[in-house]
Order: C-alpha cells, then structure tokens, then sequence
C-alpha cells in the first residue's frame, strides 16, 4: 500500500489505530511496538514517519506547511502513547487521562527530535512519553504533597520488598531493607511512612465489615466534658493567687491531690475539724469572689 506524503489517508489510518493488547504492553522493545502498528494499520510507519521527518526538518514555525506536518507525525504515532499509556493500566487515573499526558510528551518529542542522528523516532520518544506520564503521577497523583526524594526513596523500597520478599521467603526486616538500598533504618522509615499520603480516604467512607461503627467522620473525635470547667478554671486562678499559702495548699491537696481531711491535716500538722473549717471558708470566699467578679 502506497500513501502520499501529506495525504488525508494518513489522517484517516493513524486516527483509528487500535490500542495495544494486553499482552504486548509487558514488552518494552520499540520494534515490536513498530510492528503492531503496522500490521494493524496496513502503513510503513517507519518509512512514512522518516519522510514527515525530513520534510517538517525543513520547515520553519510559520510556514504554511508546518502544522500540517506537525499534526500528522502526532496522528501518526498516537499509537506509541496508547502503547506507553498501557503499562499504567492499573493506576486509579483514568484511561484518557494518561493518554493526554502522553500525547504532551509525544508532541515534546516530536519537536526536539533530530532526523539526522540515525535513530529511529519511537526509540527516542518512547522515554520521553513515559516520562512525562511518570511525572504527572508523581506531580498529581499523591493526595499529599511530599518532597521528590521520599517519593523515589518509596519506589525503591517496593522494588527492593518484592526482591527480598522473593529471596527470603518471607518480608524483610528494616534493617534488611536498609541494608539492601544502603540507606539508614530511619530513612526507611520515612518512606515506608509515606506510602500513606499516596490516598486518602473519604471521611463518608463506611467500615467494610458488618460491625462496623459509621462513618470515620462520626468516630472521629469526642466530647471534651473538662471544656465546660474552662471557663471556672481560668476565673478561678487570680482568686487563689490570692489566698494564704496554707489555704491554697489545702485547696491543692483536696481538688488536686485528691487527699482526705484527715491526710490533710497529717500533711500540715493540724486536726482534721481545723481543715474542714478552713475548707469551708476558704471555698465560700471563692465562691463569692467568683459572683461578685460575674
């Protein structure tokens, strides 16, 4: 099949490619992705994309031509995004999501790629698409927002889990992860404790099981009783600055230290009928001082 270079056909093919198959998104290699393409588009991408290659070299932003060319090598290897875009399949971001940042990192490509080092446009793309959509989860995708370092440190400690999980039949210790990645226990720490700010969840959100108690947002949290005596407390501190020190060790002793009459007046040196008349004038002269000053 021969197309024109420039043609409406080119449109009309690279607008309708398929995206890849399960299957074929484990591989990485570009040739495979190549071949996909065009088997299923019946076009020599390759030779075809070199020719748009050789003519958009020439061609400067305000020539006629220029967008024209531009928009067909983008339509042409849409498919090299849908292949790239695959392998994040499994992340909660939508499907169409990941293709449009792939398609920034397509466009990116597309314009600092040079015909003329001898290698192949999706070779040279192929990083630069998954990159781009490598940055937008690690830009957008956490729920909050931690340093670069912790983000990277926490990816190696997956890989570096899996590894040993593999190797030691059982999950590795933190001083064994640490060992492997040649960092500190305390930094593994940290970035096994960030993990947690990649998602959050709903406070609407319902326990799973069955005895659940409500949502988060009706367990969280509780009724301060002591709040109520706020107010008495901070009302309270001048008056018994300003009380004799034996009175406001006996007041200590009693509300405070939870101390009977009788310990009271051991604690001090007098009976335990001294301590009681002492306690009922001094909480009267409280009492007072607390209605006059309201």
């Amino acid at each position: 099949m021969s197309v024109e270079l420039g043609s409406p056909e080119v449109h009309s093919h690279a607008a309708v490619l398929p995206a890849p198959r399960a299957a074929e998104v484990e591989s990485t290699d570009v040739e495979v992705t190549e071949a996909v393409i065009e088997a299923e588009a019946g076009l020599d991408t390759r030779s075809l994309s070199r020719s748009l290659f050789q003519r958009f070299a020439t061609l400067t932003p305000e020539h006629s031509d220029h967008p024209y060319v531009r928009d067909t090598l983008i339509e042409l290897n849409l498919p090299l995004v849908r292949y790239a875009a695959a392998r994040f399949r499994s992340r909660n971001e939508p499907m169409e999501d990941i293709i449009q940042v792939g398609t920034i990192g397509l466009i990116k490509a597309i314009d600092r790629f040079d015909n003329e080092r001898g290698v192949e446009f999706p070779t040279f793309a192929m990083p630069t698409i998954i990159g781009e959509i490598k940055r937008f989860f690690r830009d957008t995708s956490w729920s909050v927002r931690v340093p670069r370092r912790l983000q990277e440190l926490r990816l190696s400690l997956t890989r570096a889990g899996d590894e040993l999980a593999q190797k030691l039949d059982r999950s590795p210790t933190v001083a064994e992860l640490a060992a492997c990645l040649g960092v500190s226990e305390e930094d593994v720490v940290e970035g096994l404790a960030v993990g947690n700010a990649y998602t959050a969840s709903s406070l609407d959100t319902t326990p799973t099981d069955e005895d659940g108690d409500g949502p988060l947002a009706e367990r969280l949290g509780y009724e301060d009783t002591a709040m109520e005596g706020v107010e008495y407390r901070e009302s309270l501190k001048p008056l018994l600055a300003r009380l004799p020190a034996r009175e406001r060790r006996i007041i200590m002793l009693r509300f405070f230290g939870n101390m009977t009459q009788s310990q009271i007046g051991e604690e001090i040196g007098i009976s335990q009928m001294h301590v009681s008349r002492l306690l009922t004038r001094t909480l009267a002269q409280l009492r007072e001082g607390l209605i006059s000053e309201g």
